[in-house]
């Protein structure tokens, strides 16, 4: 019983070390940096793995420390991750500092070795591109604002590289960056002027930052290009008076035919020329309201008629005084009218002539009777007429038969 105990405690002695002896370690550890972005990553040989899962715990510290007579002591920045990385930009190491980097693999409790890696951040860390370009006109020259890279915690990369600065290329967009027409400038400062550029020309630019320290370059911006100015020319100014000029002329035309119209659709409704007769209007009542009625409250007839008298036309008739009427014709009788009658006329002379004697006095008569009348008449027609007709009318001219 005792020799199979022993007999399999040996075994699983023998297993144990064949399976540590297979767990290799991590490989290629590479620092991926940008500023003080700091990633520390590797690769691992999945052959040498068995069929459990893997495990990776990562810690760093301070060189200066592993001189130290005090007890190390390791910060573990990634524990047990089954990725291949882990982030130290968290940790805020400094950037001038030098720090030791290891990483060791774990399958279930059994361990691999620790393979560790130097890293200096002032050194090691890569430099960044400008955090933002951009361009401005100045006459013929151009104006480039250059904003500094920022780290992790948005400030600028010059308060760790104080003698940072930019290399500025630029050219004409049919050339290439490194055609014939590349020129390059270098600046430290933020705001830089591209001097004898031609005018109204389009002009590309990028812009790398350089730290000479440590040798550091970044990669370029994105190409910004922009169009230069100049001197404008007589005909473009005389174009663009043209055009203000007919632009003014326009808005001012539409604006005077729009108020036309408005105007004149405003009068024709409200204030016609032509008005409908008054009984037949729109009348407004005192309540404010307009109604449309043929009458209002009070009698309209009352207001707008008024009485009519019809009276027979007038005649004009002059009478004369007796005195004044025309004497008879001399040598004219009645006995002689009557002859010159009984000779054109009828045979009978005695009874012709009895009756010519008293037709001869019966129209005098008859006048007399007829001019009285008329004369009452006329009389009594003065007397109804306006006061403005005057009476001589009366006792003027001659009696009109």
């Amino acid at each position: 019983m005792s020799a199979a105990f022993y007999g399999f405690l040996f075994f699983f002695c023998l297993q144990t070390r064949a399976v540590r002896a297979e767990l290799k370690h991590p490989e290629n550890l590479t620092m991926i940096t940008l500023n003080t972005n700091y990633t520390l990553t590797w690769d691992w040989d999945q052959r040498s793995s068995v069929s459990a899962a893997v495990n990776f715990t990562t810690q760093y510290v301070a060189k200066f420390r592993l001189t130290s007579k005090k007890r190390l002591v390791w910060i573990t920045a990634c524990e047990k991750t089954s990725h291949r990385s882990c982030d130290l930009t968290k940790f805020s190491l400094y950037f001038l500092g030098i720090y030791v980097l290891r990483v060791q693999a774990n399958v279930n409790g059994n361990v691999s070795a620790w393979v560790q890696k130097e890293f200096c951040p002032d050194e090691d860390a890569d430099l960044g591109p400008p955090n933002k370009v951009d361009l401005s006109p100045a006459g013929s020259d151009l104006d480039i604002f250059i904003s500094d890279p920022v780290t992790s915690t948005n400030n600028s990369m010059k308060e760790n590289h104080p003698e940072l600065y930019y290399h500025v290329v630029y050219w004409e967009p049919p050339a290439g960056q490194q055609a014939v027409g590349t020129q390059r400038l270098d600046s430290s400062a933020n705001i830089v002027t591209l001097p004898n550029l031609r005018p109204w020309t389009w002009y590309c630019v990028r812009v790398q930052s350089c730290y000479d320290f440590y040798n550091k370059k970044s990669i370029f911006s994105s190409p910004h290009c922009m169009q230069t100015e100049g001197a404008t020319p007589w005909w473009q100014i005389f174009l663009y008076f043209l055009l203000s000029l007919g632009t003014v002329f326009l808005v001012m035309l539409l604006s005077l035919s729009s108020g036309f119209w408005c105007y004149k659709t405003f009068k024709e409704t409200w204030f016609p020329s032509v008005l409908l007769p008054t009984p037949f209007q729109y009348l407004r009542d005192s309540s404010g309201y307009d109604i449309p009625r043929l009458l209002s409250p009070q009698s309209d007839s009352e207001l707008l008629c008024d009485k009519v008298t019809i009276e027979p036309p007038f005649l004009n008739i002059h009478v004369l005084p007796p005195e004044a009427s025309p004497a008879p014709l001399s040598g004219l009788e009645p006995d002689s009218r009557h002859s010159r009658q009984d000779s054109s006329g009828s045979g009978d002379s005695g009874v012709y002539s009895t009756r010519g004697s008293s037709s001869l006095r019966q129209p005098n008569s008859i006048h007399s009777s007829t001019l009285a009348k008329v004369f009452d008449l006329v009389h009594v027609k003065n007397e109804d007429m306006a006061p403005g007709l005057k009476a001589q009318h009366v006792n003027e001219g001659v009696v009109d038969m």
